[in-house]
């Protein structure tokens, strides 16, 4: 949701969230009560794509609950070496 800025007659400025469809010229100023103005402000807009957002919330989500890490080495295969096989029609394949 939008966050908006009301400033009251004594000087008070608050922010204020609204849906766009529900948001009004003039709110009651969180200090002092007087009737406050809805001021224009600049909007907020992101540059970064969804694949930066998605690396800022992995990180702070790993910050109270971090991801589990297997005991086994990076890298490492578990599958077992292929043994070799004397058969001629194999010889021609290529070795991984």
């Amino acid at each position: 949701m939008p966050r908006y800025e009301f400033r009251c007659t004594a000087g008070h400025s608050f922010d204020a969230i609204y849906a766009m469809a529900d948001v009004p010229d003039r709110s009651p100023c969180t200090e002092c009560g007087a009737d406050a103005s809805r001021r224009p402000t600049a909007p907020h807009l992101g540059r970064t794509g969804t694949a930066a957002f998605g690396l800022i919330d992995r990180a702070a989500r790993s910050a109270d609950a971090p991801e589990v890490v297997s005991g086994s080495v990076p890298g490492a295969s578990s599958r077992r070496p292929t043994r070799y096989t004397d058969n001629p029609a194999h010889q021609k394949l290529p070795r991984l």
